[in-house]
C-alpha cells in the first residue's frame, strides 16, 4: 500500500515513512477480517472496554 502512495528515490526514505504508514494508515483505517472487520486501534479500544466491564467471579 504505502509503496504505491509515495516515489522512494532510497531505502533511508522508505524507512522513514514507515512509522507514518503503520500509525496512521495501517492502524487507523486497514480494516481487519480477523478483527471482524475492524482497524486494530478500534479492536484494542474494544478489547479494553470490554476487560473493563467484566464482572469479577
Amino acid at each position: 500500500m504505502e509503496v504505491y502512495l509515495c516515489e522512494y528515490d532510497i531505502l533511508e526514505e522508505v524507512m522513514a515513512g514507515l512509522p507514518y504508514f503503520i500509525e496512521e494508515v495501517y492502524n487507523q483505517k486497514r480494516l481487519n477480517s480477523m478483527l471482524d472487520y475492524r482497524p486494530p486501534n478500534e479492536f484494542e479500544e474494544l478489547v479494553v472496554i470490554q476487560q473493563h466491564n467484566e464482572v469479577p467471579r
